[in-house]
């Protein structure tokens, strides 16, 4: 059983920065892919950046690049999601998700394990 936990949200002003963490646990995650989404309200699950877990390839929404960085520590089993440059429009909440690697990454649909998601909340 897969299981996820997101942490490191919270409230920061515009131009601020937060590192979320997703903690993995319940498998070999040597050929998945880990995502992070977000969801703000009233709008559909955004793709924002994905890293596959061997080999470290990285995958950006365009707007997140440059902002955005998204890395993995294999010793921890945890994935971080660096946001910098902050802006009121990024608050929602984040979500990390985790698939087997099968060449696609940005499809919400195609991810069966997601966490229970981190708010974030960019004040003007």
């Amino acid at each position: 059983q897969v299981q996820l936990v997101e942490s490191g949200g919270g409230l920061v002003e515009a131009g601020g920065s937060l590192r979320l963490s997703c903690a993995a646990s319940g498998r070999t995650f040597s050929t998945y892919i880990m995502a992070w989404f977000r969801q703000a309200p009233g709008k559909e699950r955004q793709f924002l950046a994905a890293i596959r877990w061997s080999v470290g390839n990285t995958y950006y929404t365009s707007s997140v690049k440059g902002r955005f960085t998204i890395s993995r520590d294999n010793g921890k089993n945890t994935a971080y999601l660096q946001m910098n440059s902050l802006k009121p429009e990024d608050t929602a909440v984040y979500y990390c998700a985790a698939r087997v690697w099968s060449g696609t990454y940005d499809f919400t649909t195609d991810y069966p394990y997601w966490g229970q998601g981190t708010q974030v909340t960019v004040s003007s």
